[in-house]
């Protein structure tokens, strides 16, 4: 077993301050508000220690994305845990992962808009990544059915983000939530 020096548990101290710093600032101000100056003041750093970590602000946000999606992944397995039947987790899944949209739209941000660098639905995708969707699969595989696995998961998702997406941006009439949410399950169980 290896050993880890009080160097290298340092640096992992200063990359998980950075990364948590970056996502506490965007959650209060907004991304524009994330810059390697500010990091670096909130730190008490100077920025050549931020980019010794991160090569700018871009990694630094597909950092936070990664993170979120490992957060999202241990929601919806939570959700689909605490379910009583296949149809009950189709439902409990989708409305944990609308509520995680919601309480962590900067995260959000970076996961879906600002992570532009990270590779979904490739096998290099981040470990994270592939756990969310696994995670949605499983969800989605006991009410499949006849109907394709993956492809019925990745609608799951379209569906999920459209519904998030459309509301933050306030494209959709106000107080049906519930109700689009309700209609997107009932269509995914068939």
């Amino acid at each position: 077993m290896r050993c880890v020096s009080r160097r290298e548990r340092e640096r992992a101290e200063r990359h998980e301050l950075i990364v948590r710093t970056a996502r506490e600032l965007a959650e209060a101000d907004g991304w524009a508000a994330v810059t390697t100056r500010r990091l670096a003041e909130l730190i008490e750093y100077s920025q050549p220690v931020l980019y010794s970590h991160f090569a700018g602000k871009d990694a630094i946000v597909a950092a936070v994305a990664v993170e979120g999606f490992a957060e999202l992944a241990s929601v919806m397995h939570r959700a689909r845990d605490a379910a009583t039947s296949p149809a009950d987790a189709v439902h409990a899944v989708a409305k944990a992962y609308v509520d995680f949209a919601e309480t962590n739209p900067a995260l959000y941000d970076a996961m879906f808009s600002r992570a532009a660098g990270l590779p979904f639905a490739r096998p290099e995708a981040p470990a994270p990544l592939r756990d969310g969707f696994a995670e949605l699969q499983a969800t989605i595989a006991p009410v499949a059915g006849d109907r394709d696995q993956g492809v019925l998961t990745e609608v799951a998702w379209s569906t999920l983000h459209g519904l998030v997406t459309l509301e933050r941006d306030g494209r959709l009439s106000e107080g049906y939530q519930a109700a689009r949410l309700a209609a997107a399950v009932a269509l995914l169980l068939g």
